[in-house]
C-alpha cells in the first residue's frame, strides 16, 4: 500500500514561547530550529515578527533549513486594507516562504472580541489570505476556536474556511483553542468538514492539552482525514500546552495503522536522536525534564518490579511496547526494597557487572538495600548510589581520595550597594594519594548571585583532587532534590542530585542525613565518585 503524506508543523518557537516563564533567545531560536531541521520536521513556525524583539530579531538571522520556514500573524483589521495594514506588513516582511493567519472561526468571538459583522471577519479571511497568495507566500490560515465555533454555528465555522481556501490557502488548520474537545468530537467533526467539501489533504489540526488529550485529538483529526498536524517539542504551550511532538513523532512512525499508511518525513535513523533533542530543549529552559513522558521520558522504560524485571531479562517485549534504543531512549531496573534478584542481575549487569545466579553477594546487597531504605535512603532513582553500594558488597570499589574534613559557614551581610546578602564558604581537606589537600570556595557566581552552600561544597571538593580534576572537569550539577522522610524531632532529610557531563549522561546520587549539608555532601561524594569510576580507567 502507498504511503500518504502527513506533513509535522512544530510552533515550539512561537507558541511554545507562550508557556509561562519560557522566553528564548535568537541564539537559542536558532539552535532549536536546527536541531527541528536535523529531525525532519516539514514547517517550523518562527514567531510572530513584529510582536517582540526576539521573533523579530530571529527572522532577520533565520538560519537556512530544508524545513519550511514559516512567520506567524493575524488576518487584516476591519476598516483597512490587506495592503496598508502595518501588522500584516511586518509579517511579511519577515520574507518567509509560508505565512500562518489566526483568524475567527466562531461567530461569537466575531462579534464580542472583535465587534465586527460575520460577513467584516470572512472578508478579513478572504483579503489577508488573498494577498499572501498574490505575493507568492504559501498561505495557512489557522481557524482559532474552531470546534468550540463549530459547534455552536457549523455554516459560519465553514464558511471561515471556505474563503481562506477559496482565496488560495494551502492549509486551513482546524484549532481547538481552548483544549477541551473529546477525541470522539475531532474525529466526527473533522469528518464532516471533509464531507461539506474541504478535502483533507489540505486540513491541518491544532490542539491544546487543557484536558490531556492533545495528541489523541490529533491522531483522531489524522484518522478522520487532516493532513497536517501541529505541535510543540515536549508539549510546550499556553496553560497546559499543546500536542506534544514528542510523543506523536514516534507514535506516527512506530504505530499502526499510523507506520503502514503515513510518510511523514522523519527517518528512523533520525528518530533515534528525539531524546537527546528533548532533553537539549529542558536544557535551554533550564529545567528537569519530565522522567514519566512517553517515549524520551527517564523512567519511560523503567522496570522497577521484580516479575517484570525477570520477564524483561528473558524477552524485552513482555513489558515494552517498543525498544527503548529507537528513540534514543535506555532500558533502566530501579534497585528498591521491592526488588528481588532478577532486578538486581539486570541492574548489575547494565553497570558491567556480571554476578552468577545464586551469588551470596546477590542477597548481602538487597539486605543492604532493604536496611539503607529503612533509615531513608531510596535508591529507584538513585542509580549511581546504587552501584557504588554493590561494588562495595563486591569488593569492586575504590577508594578515589578521603575527605579528612569540611566546614561551611553562613553569613548575612550588606554589600557595596547596602543590599543584605547571603554568602557561604567551604573548606574541604581531603587525602588524594598520601598527600592532604585543602580547598576553599565561595557560593557567589561570576554574575554575584550566591549558589547557596551546596555549591560552595560542590566547588570546595571539586577545586583540588589532584591527578583526578581533570576528570570531574565537565561534570555539573543538574538538579537537586530534597525531600524530609520523617516528622517531628526525628526528621531526616533525602537529598537526591542530578549530574550531567560533556559527553551527555546523566546519573542519580543520593545522600541522608538529619543535616541537610551532610545529606548533600553525602550525594555530592557519590556523584563523583560515579564519574570518576566511569572514567579513570579503574575498571579496566
Amino acid at each position: 500500500m502507498q504511503r500518504e503524506r502527513l506533513y509535522l508543523y512544530d510552533t515550539t518557537l512561537r507558541d511554545g514561547q507562550q508557556t509561562q516563564g519560557v522566553q528564548f533567545s535568537t541564539a537559542e531560536k536558532k539552535q532549536i530550529t536546527q536541531a527541528l531541521d536535523d529531525l525532519g520536521i516539514d514547517y517550523i513556525e518562527g514567531g510572530w515578527p513584529g510582536a517582540n524583539p526576539t521573533d523579530s530579531a530571529f527572522f532577520d538571522e533565520a538560519p537556512k533549513t530544508r524545513a519550511t520556514m514559516t512567520a506567524f500573524g493575524m488576518t487584516k483589521r476591519a476598516g483597512r486594507s490587506a495592503e496598508n495594514d502595518d501588522v500584516l506588513a511586518a509579517v511579511m516582511n519577515a520574507g518567509t516562504s509560508a505565512v500562518c493567519l489566526v483568524g475567527k472561526s466562531h461567530d461569537y468571538h466575531v462579534t464580542a472580541a472583535l465587534g465586527i459583522s460575520l460577513e467584516e471577519n470572512l472578508e478579513n479571511i478572504r483579503a489577508s489570505v488573498a494577498h499572501l497568495v498574490s505575493q507568492g507566500r504559501e498561505a495557512l490560515y489557522d481557524a482559532e476556536h474552531f470546534f468550540d465555533g463549530y459547534k455552536a454555528n457549523p455554516e459560519y465555522a465553514l464558511a471561515a474556511c471556505r474563503v481562506a481556501l477559496d482565496a488560495g490557502a494551502r492549509w486551513v488548520v482546524l484549532c481547538d483553542t481552548n483544549g477541551g474537545a473529546m477525541p470522539s468530537e475531532v474525529r466526527r467533526i473533522v469528518a464532516e468538514v471533509i464531507a461539506a467539501g474541504i478535502p483533507g489533504a489540505s486540513l491541518g489540526i491544532h490542539t491544546h492539552n487543557d484536558t490531556e488529550n492533545a495528541v489523541a485529538c490529533s491522531l483522531a483529526a489524522i484518522e478522520a482525514g487532516a493532513r497536517q498536524v501541529q505541535g510543540t517539542l515536549n508539549g510546550l504551550g499556553e496553560r497546559c500546552g499543546n500536542a506534544n511532538l514528542t510523543t506523536l513523532i514516534p507514535t506516527l512512525l512506530l504505530k499502526r495503522p499510523y507506520a503502514d499508511q503515513f510518510d511523514i518525513g522523519v527517518s528512523q535513523e533520525a528518530l533515534t536522536g528525539l531524546t537527546k533533542l528533548s532533553r537539549m530543549l529542558d536544557d535551554i529552559l533550564n529545567r528537569v525534564p519530565t522522567k514519566q513522558a512517553p517515549y524520551v521520558g527517564a523512567s519511560a522504560f523503567a522496570h522497577k518490579a521484580g516479575l517484570h524485571a525477570s520477564a524483561i531479562l528473558k524477552d524485552p517485549t513482555t513489558y515494552e511496547h517498543i525498544a527503548p534504543e529507537l528513540v534514543g531512549n535506555a532500558r533502566i531496573i530501579p534497585m528498591s526494597n521491592q526488588a528481588g534478584q532478577s532486578n538486581l542481575r539486570k541492574r548489575l549487569m547494565d553497570a558491567g557487572l556480571e554476578v552468577a545466579k545464586g551469588d551470596p553477594a546477590l542477597a548481602r546487597i538487597l539486605e543492604r538495600i532493604k536496611e539503607r531504605e529503612a533509615e531513608g535512603y531510596s535508591y529507584d532513582t538513585a542509580q549511581a548510589s546504587f552501584e557504588l553500594l554493590a561494588r562495595e558488597e563486591l569488593g569492586q570499589s575504590t577508594d578515589f581520595f578521603e575527605v579528612k574534613r569540611y566546614k561551611v559557614t553562613v553569613e548575612r551581610r550588606k554589600n557595596k550597594y547596602n543590599r543584605m546578602i547571603s554568602l557561604s564558604e567551604a573548606v574541604v581537606v581531603v587525602k588524594v594519594d598520601g598527600e592532604k589537600r585543602l580547598s576553599v570556595s565561595e557560593s557567589m557566581d561570576e554574575t554575584g548571585s550566591d549558589r547557596g552552600p551546596v555549591n560552595a561544597l560542590a566547588k570546595a571538593l571539586a577545586k583540588d583532587l589532584g591527578r583526578y580534576s581533570a576528570i570531574i572537569n565537565d561534570m555539573h550539577l543538574v538538579d537537586f532534590k530534597v525531600r524530609i522522610t520523617q516528622g517531628g524531632t526525628e526528621a531526616v532529610t533525602r537529598v537526591i542530585i542530578d549530574s550531567e557531563d560533556g559527553q551527555g549522561r546523566r546519573w542519580s546520587t543520593v545522600g541522608v542525613s538529619a543535616n541537610i549539608i551532610d545529606a548533600s555532601f553525602e550525594a555530592l561524594l557519590d556523584a563523583m565518585r560515579w564519574k570518576l569510576m566511569r572514567d579513570s580507567g579503574a575498571l579496566k
